[in-house]
């Protein structure tokens, strides 16, 4: 059988430094297609391209690059590959405390802490942003170890202090503090992952974590704040708006590959996820594209 179980990344800091600092071109990071986690805070710019954001319970496509806080142990797959378009895409990574463990209890930098603790359900940064941030990101790769630090610290008061940034996983996502149940929920984000375009059975989902039905849907539920099935179809329409933005094939094929057996039932809740129709997405999307 098939392992779902979520991939720890071992993270080793860039020598002479307190943190990492790794920068991709074009489809360089083969990390998109696996679900992981790790101790360290992650801030990733992605210049440029167009692809799917999956970190928490939170699904969603994103357009014209991106720019994501992600905290400390909150599960998430990578954001570029082949097919996304980018030109880079730059990862910083850092722990909590890599700056000392009081060094966050200063005054001065309350706002930045206050970022962190925010970053535990991940934050997307908007169009303003991430166009400043992400060019003071790329400027790093140049400079010396202490030029980067001080730059790091720059950056991160600037997205503190920001107006146009978006919790990602703002109706609540909880991770309980046993690792058991962490690897559970990261199972289920796996098996979702890579079968969405199947048919998926709640009898199936709960004997993958040995649980009942209604066990595993209260657990699920409580960690997600939403139903397995929201989630699921969350991720259908997901990979639906990705189809739509990258492939001209017609409405009815984005349905039925995205997981959906039922055309009408596909309608309905894409208007519901997107407040509009899919014609109109796709209508639009080209529009913002030119």
């Amino acid at each position: 059988m098939k392992s779902y179980a979520p991939s720890f990344e071992v993270i080793v800091p860039n020598f002479g430094s307190s943190f990492t600092y790794s920068l991709y071109t074009e489809s360089t990071n083969n990390k998109s297609e696996i679900w992981h986690y790790h101790p360290e805070i992650e801030l990733v710019y992605i210049n440029g391209g167009s692809g799917k954001r999956q970190i928490g319970s939170h699904i969603s496509y994103y357009t014209d690059g991106d720019l994501i806080l992600i905290g400390s142990n909150l599960p998430h797959c990578g954001f570029t590959n082949e097919h996304t378009g980018n030109k880079v895409e730059t990862v910083i990574q850092f722990k909590p405390d890599f700056l000392g463990s009081s060094f966050f209890d200063i005054i001065e930098i309350e706002k930045i802490k206050s970022l962190l603790q925010h970053a535990k359900v991940g934050i997307a940064f908007d169009k303003e942003t991430k166009t400043k941030i992400g060019i003071q990101i790329e400027k790093m790769q140049i400079q010396k170890p202490l030029e980067r630090l001080l730059m790091l610290i720059n950056i991160l008061n600037e997205l503190a202090i920001s107006k146009d940034s978006i919790l990602l996983n703002a109706d609540g996502f909880s991770l309980a503090t046993q690792m058991q149940d962490n690897d559970k929920i990261n199972i289920v984000f796996n098996f979702v992952k890579d079968g969405f375009q199947e048919p998926i059975a709640l009898e199936n989902v709960a004997d993958l974590v040995s649980m009942t039905v209604p066990s595993f849907c209260r657990f699920f539920k409580k960690i997600t704040n939403k139903t397995f099935t929201t989630f699921v179809n969350e991720y259908r329409l997901v990979h639906a708006c990705k189809l739509l933005s990258e492939n001209p094939i017609s409405i009815s094929e984005v349905c039925f590959q995205s997981g959906f057996n039922n055309f009408s039932h596909f309608n309905k809740l894409f208007k519901e996820y997107t407040g509009k129709s899919a014609s109109q997405y796709r209508n639009e999307l080209k529009k913002v594209i030119k």
